[in-house]
């Protein structure tokens, strides 16, 4: 079966200013086409950076589905993007955003370790935030199943548009037993909002998700989800993440 004959997955990230974003995206996007080789995997972009989801997707072969390279709800995934996909491509499936999510929870534990997390130490989850209740609680849930990982608290706290925000979180853990305190970048790539985590005063704060194997095996769970299931029009799939393990991510990814 030929690559155009199985489909096109393209990955729908927000866009960004960061030359260092965009690379880390690129790479992203590798480590998801390695998974299944054959496969046409297509990156775009809703806004700022190239190409744009609204140029790629009328000359796409199909089926298509789009999966949003965002961690939860909100705006773009509500609104913004299954507009680009009404106008471009009607008939391609859309799936969940990525979060939560245990793979990414994975992913954020071994950016914790890396960074030199010691059993005192306390923990906050940095966003970039939203507007949108559901999407706040998108993060708390992440924050939630980190804290299970870790077998500690952990505060999820957000750099614009949502309480508390990182600098209040910290506030509050300098008054606590905590001998220090760690920041987990719930970010995809380096950007505006990773250097706003960076600066606000933590004493470690990780590196974002970036070009990881567990977001890319995330990335083809929520393909599956999506193209598994009747393909109406603008079908987003709004099945809640599971709090007990990783979403359906494929065991065959050759």
């Amino acid at each position: 079966m030929t690559a155009s004959a199985r489909g096109t997955l393209v990955i729908a990230a927000h866009g960004t200013r960061s030359a260092a974003g965009e690379e880390t995206l690129a790479r992203l996007a590798a480590v998801v086409r390695g998974l299944r080789p054959g496969r046409r995997v297509e990156l775009a972009y809703l806004e700022i950076s190239k190409p744009l989801l609204a140029d790629v997707l009328p000359w796409l072969p199909g089926p298509v589905t789009v999966v949003p390279l965002l961690l939860a709800g909100g705006y773009h995934v509500h609104i913004d993007l299954p507009d680009v996909v009404a106008r471009a491509r009607p008939d391609a499936a859309v799936s969940r955003p990525l979060g939560p999510d245990p793979l990414l929870t994975h992913a954020l534990a071994r950016r914790l370790a890396r960074a030199g997390l010691r059993p005192a130490d306390a923990v906050i989850l940095g966003a970039a935030g939203s507007s949108d209740p559901a999407a706040l609680a998108d993060v708390r849930a992440a924050a939630r199943l980190l804290a299970v990982r870790l077998s500690r608290p952990v505060t999820a706290a957000f750099a614009t548009g949502g309480e508390p925000t990182v600098g209040e979180a910290l506030d509050r853990m300098r008054h606590g037993p905590a001998p220090r305190v760690a920041l987990a970048s719930y970010l995809l790539a380096p950007g505006f909002f990773h250097d706003r985590l960076s600066s606000a005063g933590a004493d470690l704060v990780t590196e974002p998700i970036g070009a990881d194997p567990d977001l890319a095996a995330l990335v083809w769970a929520r393909h599956d989800q999506a193209a598994g299931s009747s393909r109406s029009p603008l079908m987003i799939s709004s099945a809640p993440a599971s709090l007990e393990g990783p979403a359906s991510a494929p065991t065959n990814i050759s």
